[in-house]
């Protein structure tokens, strides 16, 4: 889906919205990964939703608090839009999922697919380094990591070096977790993130 480009403020224009056949169509698509090296945090989602798939951007969908908890939190001097997410890395921020095939939700995912996207999130974070991954969605993280009392925050195990942190599902659907709360645990994340060690 190709951008156009707002020519008064050199700044990418908004993409289309996708289609109802787009989004259908979009239905295993995969979301290339923002990440590199020297990277403070890393998130993690679960996996693409079709909005995102059909976009091709990370939390895409309109309503999706990812960007604003964010900004909110100190991460970002602005609200990025998902089309700007390449913005990220500058910012020493990066963006994978932990299942890369998109659907229309995460409960069409497998307990073994979340399981082997531990291991390749795994294999990403030996390669990149980052200090803290942070997994976005508690109920993924339990069945992918086999830690099934597992809760919000800082989690006692390391990643290939790297700290683990988990936070909720930014999705708008999910009501447990109000923007403002969100805000505040992204900001408890930066600021740990802040102090971690770069992995060896």
């Amino acid at each position: 889906m190709r951008r156009r480009v707002d020519a008064s403020t050199e700044r990418a224009a908004p993409p289309p919205r996708p289609t109802r056949a787009e989004l259908l169509a979009a239905a295993g698509r995969r979301v290339p990964d923002v990440i590199g090296p020297d990277l403070c945090v890393l998130f993690c989602g679960i996996n693409p939703g079709l909005y995102s798939a059909a976009t091709g951007h990370h939390f895409a969908r309109p309503g999706n608090r990812f960007w604003s908890a964010l900004h909110g939190a100190g991460f970002t001097e602005r609200r990025l839009e998902p089309w700007e997410e390449r913005a990220l890395l500058a910012r020493g921020c990066g963006v994978t999922n932990l299942v890369a095939r998109g659907t229309a939700t995460a409960a069409e995912l497998a307990r073994d697919e979340l399981r082997a996207g531990r291991r390749r999130l795994r294999a990403k974070v030996a390669r990149w380094r980052p200090r803290v991954v942070a997994v976005l969605g508690v109920g993924a993280y339990r069945v992918a990591f086999e830690r099934r009392r597992a809760g919000l925050g800082p989690q006692p195990e390391a990643l290939a070096g790297a700290r683990l942190w988990v936070l909720p599902n930014p999705s708008g659907l999910n009501a447990h977790h109000p923007l403002p709360e969100l805000v505040r645990m992204f900001r408890a994340l930066r600021a740990a993130a802040r102090d971690a060690p770069r992995p060896r």
